[in-house]
């Protein structure tokens, strides 16, 4: 699901100095409804940059391409480290220079960029999910599924190596890769040091399970002809559910307890999950309370969400409660999101007690356009970090009206300014105005400068030039100015003679 997923271009501080054109405003994200069925794909991320690749966002007179935009910004923040933030800086330089479309998925992708601009790995990791470990195992992961089993060992041995939350699942995927390229001694090392390491975690099933396959076999690497195989094993399997569901249910069950790739794993699931079978679903609760793999509990708990009853959002309600795991936490918000659940979404904003689930929550009401919620959220709410999330979530949900509210009467200057710079990313017709008088009114330098830059990207050179014109402070005049040089309408280029008189 889109992590689902917006401010882009993000204050254009950056692409000010490289000269990039003013960016049209980003529309108000609407309510997203429940996902409809659709059979699974590659990871998160990845699902997330093909859909922007085809969003036709770019038209008109611009030179840059999206999908090589979207693959620096990828590459960018997959390097994050906190130490600098050059790559970052200049994946934002690019994505300030497009003429986006706005959608649910671009709002997510805002919000990251927006963290990293502002040197926030948490609010990075928090808004998809993203950091060097979960992406190396996606990269695995999707290397597995495409059959390419060298390049897949090398990213699970790194994460592996990395020691952290998915070091037991690399290990297991690692040993599975090696086994398919015919590696029979380091696929048994790495599942020995697995079950060394790990002889009760959630992967020791499925280690012995592969462990007595590679005992098994031959040692030769596995033909090309096995991935096409796969594909026909999984035609062959939704083919039998439909048409006689009581085989292929216990057969379906014997596929996620065995040894195979993680796409047939993800397709036995996904058919379980859209089967009617009280046995079927029986399963799908089974594992999505964590009775298997932990990837295999994340892809139950989405699939719950997409085609579950009343009866899921219990399920998933009772996984929240009980799983330890943040992953696994995170994954059910987005679920709650998926299925509609608005009331069990603004009990975990209201009391969650970790602060990254809290910002999910709001984050899943902002995607939901639930407003009214997130405003009396606001409303009570003391924490101007957890205000900073509510008013992303605001502007995700479209609330411009709300957002102008808190500009006018929100006592802390920094939050007005965050309020400021949303409605300089929505809909000129409805914040221009409001903007213009943000910038008359507002005594803080650094609101007027994001109430400059609201009016820029949404390419409104006749209020920059009003406001030049009368403005005395040498430093904002020269703001102004700066963005007005950047346009190339007839009243900025007007206003650029009349200094030269």
């Amino acid at each position: 699901m889109f992590k689902r997923l917006l401010p882009v271009a993000l204050f254009v501080l950056s692409a000010a100095a490289a000269g990039a054109q003013p960016v049209k405003p980003v529309k108000p994200v609407p309510p997203v409804p429940p996902a409809a069925p659709a059979a699974p794909s590659e990871p998160a991320l990845e699902i997330q940059l093909s859909k922007l690749a085809q969003l036709e966002m770019l038209r008109g007179t611009l030179d840059v391409k999206i999908e090589p935009a979207l693959e620096a910004a990828r590459q960018a923040m997959a390097q994050i480290d906190l130490r600098g933030n050059a790559e970052l800086a200049a994946a934002t330089q690019v994505m300030a220079q497009m003429d986006l479309r706005a959608s649910a998925e671009m709002s997510a992708y805002a919000g990251v960029l927006q963290g990293v601009v502002a040197g926030q790995k948490a609010g990075v990791e928090g808004m998809v999910g993203l950091n060097r470990e979960t992406m190396e195992y996606e990269r695995g992961t999707r290397a597995l599924d495409r059959g390419q089993y060298e390049q897949a060992a090398a990213a699970f041995e790194k994460v592996a190596a990395m020691g952290g939350r998915k070091a037991e699942g690399a290990l297991y995927w690692q040993a599975y890769a090696l086994s398919r390229l015919g590696k029979r001694a380091d696929a048994m090392a790495r599942l020995d040091e697995l079950l060394k390491k790990y002889p009760t975690g959630r992967w020791a099933n499925d280690a012995k399970a592969l462990e007595l396959d590679v005992r098994q076999a031959s040692g030769q690497p596995v033909s090309p002809d096995k991935t096409q195989d796969e594909e026909l094993k999984a035609m062959a399997l939704r083919s039998l559910m439909m048409n006689d569901p009581e085989r292929a249910v216990p057969m379906l069950e014997g596929v996620l307890k065995g040894s195979s790739s993680p796409k047939i794993k993800e397709q036995a699931l996904f058919v379980l999950a859209q089967s009617g079978s009280p046995h079927a679903r029986e399963i799908l609760g089974r594992v999505a309370r964590g009775q298997g793999n932990p990837d295999l509990q994340l892809k139950a708990v989405k699939y719950l969400a997409m085609f579950g009853r009343e009866e899921s959002r219990q399920v998933l309600a009772d996984v929240y409660a009980q799983s330890p795991d943040v992953d696994v936490k995170r994954q059910v918000l987005q679920a709650f999101m998926l299925a509609g659940d608005r009331d069990r979404l603004l009990a975990a904003a209201k009391s969650e007690t970790n602060a990254e689930l809290r910002a999910e929550a709001v984050r899943q009401l902002g995607i939901m356009g639930a407003r009214a919620e997130l405003a009396d959220l606001y409303k009570g709410e003391a924490s101007a970090k957890v205000k900073e999330q509510l008013l992303q979530a605001l502007f995700i949900s479209g609330a411009s009206e709300k957002l102008m509210e808190i500009a006018k009467a929100e006592s802390d200057s920094a939050l007005r300014k965050t309020a400021v710079r949303d409605l300089g990313m929505m809909d000129s017709k409805k914040t221009g105005d409001s903007l213009v008088q943000f910038y008359r009114e507002d005594k803080d330098p650094a609101v007027k400068r994001a109430a400059i830059q609201g009016l820029f990207m949404q390419g409104n050179a006749a209020a920059l030039v009003s406001l030049a014109r009368q403005e005395t402070n040498p430093e904002l005049k020269k703001q102004l100015v700066s963005q007005l040089s950047l346009m190339k309408n007839k009243e900025a280029q007007d206003y650029m003679m009349e200094l030269l008189k």
